[in-house]
């Protein structure tokens, strides 16, 4: 059966992986895949993690299967960080939502749900998107197109192209957005930008689908929330998924939620049984562990303004980071202005240099990123920012 298959090249980042653990240099340094890194280059499980573990094991009195949707602490307590405590669609009960195996099993549960609705929907994602949209999204055998999004030549949103495609996108389509922290380029809409997608939603008709996986990590949790919040209190359908890998630390127990906002409560029952169903026939039963843990933090008032400053910490590190990588550049006399990294946001960011210079930054000074250009800001550190800097000076 199997002597028909081809291998298949190594995903691009996970390949990157491999390479840079074979590589021998003392100065080698990792900016390819985005897990967030403290100074020393680990990633720490949260102290708030810690305590609610603890909490969980003199709690937990079973291993049996829990609820089909999931921990429902978890869902309650992500909706409201996600969308404020008093949002109309959630007083409205207009919110469908399962506990999903991290933000790729959010998606496709969400991809499927969409197939099963009209299967010739066509989803549009940004250009460019995170790599992995495209197979989590298109292997449900949803048609992908791409609206644009980012000008390397400018450093920047090409908001213009994107406002123009949006406007011709056809009633009943669904249109792929980040919330914040834009994966991979780190360069956010603004509030007004936000006010006219959804201008253009409501223009349009198409249905936004709203990917949230690093809230907190570009200007705070309330703002990093603006836009979903702005799309679910205006429009009758939002698509959203989230994910608690960042901004919990939780990315190995996979942690994700998949929520739908409906056009009324009935509505609501229905798409419930729906994606229930849906997650039934892919994996069965939900992993209680990790949706425990941040039911956990986010009901307990300590721990919750705990975890609240763990997230401010790192959001603040990362900007620390981008301020001292641009001035390190412009000491080292960078022929090109980096002054916009200190604009975008979140974990990553887009060098906007050629795929060329990326394999010299990996061949000749052993420093790993794709060939896009994105790096992951959590990579760098005040013991190997010099050398990077001298790196890419060099390689322009």
């Amino acid at each position: 059966m199997f002597e028909v298959l081809p291998q298949l090249p190594a995903d691009p980042i996970l390949g990157l992986s491999t390479a840079f653990k074979a590589d021998t240099n003392p100065a080698k340094i990792d900016l390819g895949v985005g897990v967030y890194k403290d100074e020393n280059g680990r990633t720490p499980i949260l102290n708030s993690v810690i305590k609610a573990q603890q909490i969980l094991l003199q709690k937990e009195d079973s291993k049996t299967y829990i609820t089909p949707q999931g921990v429902q602490g978890f869902i309650d307590g992500m909706l409201q960080l996600l969308l404020g405590n008093s949002h109309p669609a959630l007083l409205a009960d207009r919110i469908s939502a399962v506990q999903a195996p991290g933000g790729c099993g959010a998606l496709r549960i969400l991809a499927e749900l969409i197939k099963r609705s009209n299967g010739e929907t066509t989803v549009w994602v940004s250009d460019p998107t995170w790599a992995n949209h495209i197979p989590l999204i298109g292997n449900a055998g949803l048609k992908i197109e791409t609206y644009p999004y980012f000008d390397k030549a400018a450093a920047g949103i090409n908001f213009e192209g994107m406002i123009s495609a949006l406007k011709q996108v056809k009633k009943g389509d669904v249109v792929l957005l980040h919330a914040c922290c834009h994966n991979p380029t780190g360069a956010d809409l603004t509030n007004e930008q936000w006010q006219q997608v959804l201008e253009a939603a409501k223009e349009r008709e198409f249905i936004p689908f709203v990917d949230i996986a690093y809230l907190g990590f570009g200007d705070g949790l309330e703002e990093d929330s603006y836009g979903l919040r702005l799309l679910c209190e205006n429009l009758p359908e939002v698509l959203v998924a989230a994910s608690c890998s960042k901004n919990f630390g939780l990315y190995r127990e996979r942690v994700g939620l998949a929520a739908i906002v409906t056009q009324s409560a009935d509505q609501r029952k229905i798409v419930q049984s729906q994606i229930q169903a849906i997650a039934r026939g892919i994996y069965s039963m939900p992993p209680s562990y990790g949706g425990a843990l941040v039911d956990i933090i986010l009901h307990d008032d300590a721990l919750k303004a705990e975890w609240q400053n763990e997230v401010s910490e790192m959001r603040t590190r990362m900007q620390s980071l981008r301020a001292l990588l641009v001035s390190k550049l412009q000491e080292k006399g960078a022929s090109k202005d980096f002054s916009f990294i200190n604009e975008q946001k979140g974990m990553f960011s887009f060098l906007c240099i050629s795929p060329e210079q990326v394999i010299k930054m990996r061949d000749d000074f052993s420093v790993y990123f794709v060939d896009s250009s994105r790096v992951n800001i959590a990579g760098i550190s005040t013991e190997n920012v010099d050398y990077l800097a001298e790196a890419l000076v060099s390689v322009l």
